[in-house]
């Protein structure tokens, strides 16, 4: 007998469920139940699952709904949906992208603290900025979306970090600017670009990208960048370097800081 090829669920992107090379064809009804089952990452109630699938149903139909599509989708698919009197769950052996992610994402969170290394190519960048299932527009979406969003920009952030600090900095670049493209006033975003191409030494790049961030915040915002950032830029080149290039980084004036008393005297001589 052949070894049984696991399954591969995808979400990012759309939705596909894969054995080996092979997409397998499940209905729409089955394709929420597997996706909501596959977001959840627990066993879930079956009158929950009726519930949110089909809101707008009695208990009863939408409980029948239910026992129709796991079956269909269990028939056509090799038991996907582990089932028990009570609660559905995904098959425990079924590889899912979305939780591929989340884990990547904690490894890369805990990086910092443990000795163990991060594989930094082991999840696709593609991967890390797709969309959940964009296609869909169920309201129980909403906020697995949000929780997606927020985990890829942090793992955006941290990924973009790690790869500087291993000389990768044009991957580093592109982790970077993947974070800012999909949340375009996160300063820690900005502020982790700044900081590789200082890594880099390209301070001509970090002071453009200051100036950016700097519009952004005024013209969406009315806010400046944080002091932390315009520490950063001091810190790196040298505050009278940074403040001539930067042409003033902050309201509390650049031009104070730096033009000394005797110079103002001087001036006012002339």
């Amino acid at each position: 007998m052949a070894p049984r090829v696991p399954l591969r669920l995808t979400l990012i992107g759309g939705f596909a469920l894969w054995r080996g090379s092979q997409e397998l064809g499940i209905a729409t009804s089955g394709q929420r139940l597997i996706a909501l089952l596959a977001l959840r990452d627990r066993p879930v109630g079956r009158l929950h699952v009726a519930g949110t699938l089909w809101p707008d149903y009695s208990t009863e139909r939408s409980l029948a709904d239910l026992r129709t599509t796991l079956w269909r989708v269990n028939q056509s698919s090799e038991q996907v949906v582990a089932a028990t009197p009570s609660f559905l769950g995904l098959g425990a052996d079924i590889e899912v992208d979305i939780r591929n992610l989340a884990a990547f994402a904690r490894r890369l969170d805990q990086a910092g603290t443990a000795s163990e290394t991060v594989d930094l190519d082991s999840v696709r960048l593609a991967d890390l900025v797709g969309d959940l299932l964009p296609d869909w527009y169920d309201d129980w979406l909403q906020d697995e979306r949000e929780g997606l969003r927020q985990t890829r920009l942090h793992a955006l952030e941290s990924l973009a970090r790690g790869l500087s600090a291993s000389g990768r900095h044009a991957d580093a670049i592109q982790a970077a600017l993947a974070a800012i493209r999909l949340e375009p006033l996160r300063e820690t975003a900005h502020h982790t670009l700044i900081e590789i191409h200082l890594a880099e030494g390209n301070s001509s790049e970090a002071c453009r990208q200051f100036r950016r961030c700097r519009r952004l915040l005024r013209e969406e915002l009315g806010v400046e960048p944080s002091d932390s950032m315009r520490l950063l830029l001091e810190k790196r080149l040298g505050l009278s370097r940074s403040l001539a290039s930067l042409n003033g980084l902050s309201r509390r004036g650049a031009g104070a800081l730096a033009t000394t008393p005797r110079d103002s005297s001087a001036k006012s001589r002339t």
